[in-house]
C-alpha cells in the first residue's frame, strides 16, 4: 500500500469520512483493517489520507459499517477514484500546500459562498490589488515569492471563466470596497472588474453598508465550498497560521446559519451592484 508524503486537504477529507463511518458502526481500526487483511497501521494511513483506497475495499468498508447511504458512498468513491492533476500541481514545492489544497477544493465546488469584510474576495481580484494584497506583510516577500502567488490567484479564477461556471455568491462589506491597498487607480480598476464580473452573470454580489443596523458580524469571512453533498461541504477560514479546512457537521450547520443571516444584513444583488458604481464614481 504505497504511502503518501504530503496528503491533499481533499484526501485527507476522504480518510476523515471513512473514519466517521467506523466510528458510527463502533467498530475499532484493528476490526476494520482485519477486514481488508491490512494491519491497524495500514488502516491508520487510509484514514489520515496518507494512503489511498480503491473503489473494492471502499464499498467493502462501507458495507461491514453498514451505512445506508448510497449517496454518500458513491460520492467517496468517486473522490477515491479522482487522478485530477490540476494547474495547481504546477506550484507544489513553489507556494504552501494551503494554496494547493484551496484551488483543488474550488476546482471540485459545486458551488462558492464567501464573506469579505477587509478585502475584496480572491476570486475577484486584479493582479495589481492581489500583489498589494500580498506584498505588505512585514518580512516583506521576495519577488521571487510573490510573483508565484499573484499567478496563483489569477488562475483560481478559472473556475468563474470556465465553460460550466460554478456558481458563486459573495457578501462583501462596504469596508473591503472602499480601503486602498494600493492607488486610487488600482482600486478603481478593482471595482471595475467586479462590476464587470457580476454583468458576466455568474457571479453574485451583494454589499453590507456602513449605515446597516444591527450589524455586529464585521470580524466574520469565510468561504463556503459546496460538495456532492451537503455533509460533504467544507468551510474554509483564515487563521493566525494558516487556512483551517472545517468539516464537523455541527460547524457546518453552523456556518450555513451564518451566512444566511449575514445575506438578510446585506442588499440585494441588483442595489449591491448600483452601490458599487456609486463608490467606483467616487474615486
Amino acid at each position: 500500500m504505497a504511502t503518501r508524503r504530503n496528503p491533499t486537504a481533499r484526501q485527507v477529507r476522504l480518510g476523515t469520512e471513512l473514519r466517521k463511518m467506523r466510528d458510527a458502526a463502533g467498530l475499532k481500526a484493528t476490526e476494520a483493517a482485519a477486514l481488508l487483511g491490512a494491519n491497524s497501521a495500514q488502516m491508520s494511513h487510509i484514514e489520515f489520507g496518507i494512503a489511498g483506497v480503491s473503489e473494492e475495499r471502499l464499498r467493502r468498508l462501507a458495507a461491514h459499517y453498514a451505512c445506508p447511504d448510497e449517496e454518500l458512498i458513491d460520492a467517496l468513491v468517486a473522490m477515491a477514484a479522482d487522478r485530477t492533476r490540476g494547474w495547481w500541481e504546477e506550484y507544489r514545492g513553489v507556494l504552501p500546500q494551503v494554496f494547493l489544497d484551496m484551488a483543488e477544493a474550488e476546482h471540485h465546488a459545486t458551488f462558492l459562498r464567501e464573506v469579505v469584510t477587509t478585502h475584496v474576495p480572491g476570486l475577484l481580484q486584479t493582479p495589481d490589488y492581489a500583489r498589494a494584497v500580498f506584498d505588505y506583510p512585514v518580512p516583506e516577500l521576495p519577488k521571487s515569492e510573490l510573483e508565484p502567488r499573484v499567478e496563483h490567484r489569477m488562475k483560481r479564477r478559472a473556475v468563474l471563466e470556465r465553460g460550466n461556471p460554478t456558481p458563486y455568491e459573495t457578501i462583501v462589506h462596504e469596508a473591503a470596497l472602499r480601503i486602498l491597498v494600493s492607488d486610487r487607480q488600482v482600486a478603481r480598476a478593482q471595482l471595475v472588474e467586479i462590476l464587470g464580473e457580476i454583468e458576466r452573470g455568474h457571479t453574485t454580489v451583494r454589499v453590507i453598508p456602513f449605515t446597516r443596523e444591527g450589524f455586529a458580524g464585521a470580524g466574520v469571512e469565510m468561504v463556503y465550498v459546496g460538495g456532492p453533498l451537503p455533509q460533504l461541504d467544507t468551510v474554509l477560514r483564515d487563521a493566525p497560521h494558516g487556512t483551517a479546512f472545517i468539516d464537523a457537521q455541527s460547524q457546518l450547520t453552523r456556518f450555513r446559519a451564518l451566512l444566511n443571516k449575514l445575506e438578510k444584513a446585506a442588499l440585494d444583488p441588483v442595489p449591491s451592484r448600483d452601490f458599487i458604481h456609486r463608490i467606483t464614481k467616487e474615486l
